[in-house]
Parts: C-alpha cells; structure tokens; sequence
C-alpha cells in the first residue's frame, strides 16, 4: 500500500457474482448469496485500518424484487438475521450503519429493525457504512425530487429552479461525500443504476472476481490502483 499516495474517503461496492460463484462451485444460489455476506465485515475492518470513512455496499437493487419468491424471502432473511447479530459488534468497533434505498418497500419488522439499528450506531464516527437496500439510481433521484417539492408545497416556499446543490440534500447520502471509487466485482462493467447521481467523477475498477471470492488482499489491489490514477475533475 502506497500510504504516501491519496486514499478515497468513499468507495462503493456492487457486489456482484454470488449466484455465478455458487454456480462455478456446484452449490445452491443461496449458499452463493450467504458465502458473499460474509465478505463484508473483512472489508469494513480494512477500511478501517487504511483510514477510509465512507463505505457503500449495494446489498439489493430495485430490480431484486423480480426474482423468484424463494430467493427474495432468502435474502430478506438474511439481512434480518446478520445483521441483528452483527450489529453489537459493529457498534463496539465505533461502525455506523446506515440504509439507504427505498425502505418503505420492506415488510414493516425490517422497517423497524433498521430505524433501530441506525438509531444505535449514529453516533459511531470511525467509519459511515451505507448498506444499499431496495435501491436503484433512478428511484432515489426520483424520490428526491418528490421529496424535495413536497417541502416546499407544505412549507408554502417559492419553487424556483431546482440545482444541484439543493437536489443533493434530498439523496439518500445526504452530508456525505461522493465516492472517490466504484469498485464492481464479478465481471460485469457497467454501474446499472447505482449511486446514478455521486458516482459523476468516480474512478470506476472492474474485476472478474465474484464477490465470495473477494477478499482484503483483491481491495487493496483496488485501492492501489486508484492511487495510481490521476484524478482530473473534469479539467
């Protein structure tokens, strides 16, 4: 690690390729989805060791509720029983989780369950880790603009032009910034819709490791590579 070279404050990961691990191991799709929970902590206690503030996990996309009944009730679960257990331990490591997306989407125990969890770790200040759930790039900049025009209808406020400034303060990262890098495992490149809006000056990394099989050593290649790149800023 190049320490002497600049480390992001944000990188978001599309963890993609656990039902294509489970395939290239024989296994059951669950089994893929299970395996690639798993790599999360060791990527947050690797965040935390190289000094990097802001973590953003896609865990589930909009498009997810498309796929078979099974597989969305596994996925639920999972989320609900991981992290119920994960969450002390997050909390001791000073972690704060916080979930964006369209929660409102959610049976209402895992509404509740999440309130309670940001609710307990939002104070925490070592690391931010935004798990993406329910989310989709165009549904969050959609509900910001809804967002956004229904306080000014309520407030009775004069609608003028709507900016980029303003606009950010309705996103689901609000106070945050932007990510530095995008780093999408399991072979596909192209963000499908995720963090539409942040993601304008990332650098993007692309690699054919399916996310069970991504372990700290393939995110320090990742961080590594970007202290390699130039960041121009659109100059």
């Amino acid at each position: 690690m190049k320490q002497d070279l600049f480390l992001p404050k944000h990188v978001a990961i599309i963890m993609d390729g656990n039902r294509r691990w489970a395939r290239k191991n024989r296994l059951p799709s669950f089994e893929g989805h299970r395996r690639g929970e798993e790599k999360i902590e060791p990527i947050i206690d690797m965040a935390i060791e190289m000094g990097i503030p802001f973590l953003t996990f896609w865990a589930f996309s909009t498009e997810n509720w498309k796929r078979s009944k099974e597989e969305v009730s596994f996925l639920l679960n999972l989320y609900r029983n991981v992290l119920d257990k994960k969450i002390d331990k997050y909390h001791k490591k000073n972690v704060r989780i916080n979930v964006i997306g369209n929660i409102s989407m959610f049976p209402g125990d895992i509404q509740e369950k999440t309130q309670k969890w940001m609710e307990k770790t939002k104070n925490n200040k070592i690391i931010t880790v935004n798990i993406a759930l329910s989310y989709g790039g165009r549904d969050e900049i959609i509900r910001g603009v809804n967002n956004m025009l229904q306080r000014l209808t309520t407030q009775k406020e004069k609608i003028g032009k709507i900016t980029a400034d303003a606009l950010k303060n309705y996103l689901d990262t609000k106070g945050q910034p932007d990510p530095d890098l995008l780093i999408r495992t399991g072979g596909e490149k192209r963000l499908s819709g995720f963090l539409l809006w942040q993601l304008e000056y990332a650098e993007l990394y692309f690699t054919d490791v399916n996310w069970p099989d991504f372990y700290p050593s393939e995110f320090k290649k990742a961080i590594e590579e970007y202290q390699l790149r130039q960041r121009r800023f659109g100059k």
